[in-house]
């Protein structure tokens, strides 16, 4: 309260009665020194929550973009930011890229994302080439227009996985 009438009347009269005032009135709780670990944690809580942030922006912009190149891969994988999801669309951007793509390669590929983690069978994995095949066919853009689309798409993808590693998504 006192701070907002402070400085709003122009002379050093009444800045000296408002800092008496306060000096009187006001109860002074004593300087507490944060310890070095309390300082490290709230600024890495506020990085945290910075990249959060900014993670939640470039998944946004990467939607926009995926809108525009590829609409109907949405649920082929079902986590749209798994990381397999994201470095198989890295591998293949465009409904083109994979329909001129065999099934085998197609499948290879899904291996090949999984073989680093728990491998999935083999059922799963051609449900998710008719899947992709399917939402290839449906693809409202034959082919995309604009290659810097392609470009900043390959950006976002970068930036995902690189928050997903670092926050641990």
């Amino acid at each position: 309260m006192l701070k907002s009438r402070l400085r709003k009347v122009k002379t050093d009269a009444a800045d000296a009665y408002l800092l008496g005032e306060l000096y009187y009135k006001e109860e002074f709780e004593p300087f507490k020194k944060r310890g070095v670990q309390l300082l490290n944690l709230r600024y890495l809580t506020r990085q945290y929550e910075s990249l959060s942030k900014m993670c939640v922006q470039t998944k946004l912009q990467f939607q926009a973009v995926l809108d525009q190149v590829f609409p109907a891969y949405k649920g082929v994988f079902g986590a749209m930011y798994s990381g397999v999801s994201l470095r198989f669309l890295k591998s293949f951007p465009t409904s083109y890229s994979i329909l001129q793509t065999d099934k085998e390669t197609l499948n290879a590929k899904i291996k090949e994302l999984f073989s680093s983690r728990r491998g999935r069978s083999e059922e799963w994995i051609n449900e998710r080439v008719t899947r992709l095949l399917e939402a290839a066919k449906q693809n409202p853009f034959e082919q995309t227009i604009y290659s810097s689309h392609l470009i900043n798409l390959n950006i976002l993808i970068t930036l995902i996985l690189q928050y997903r590693s670092i926050l641990g998504y």
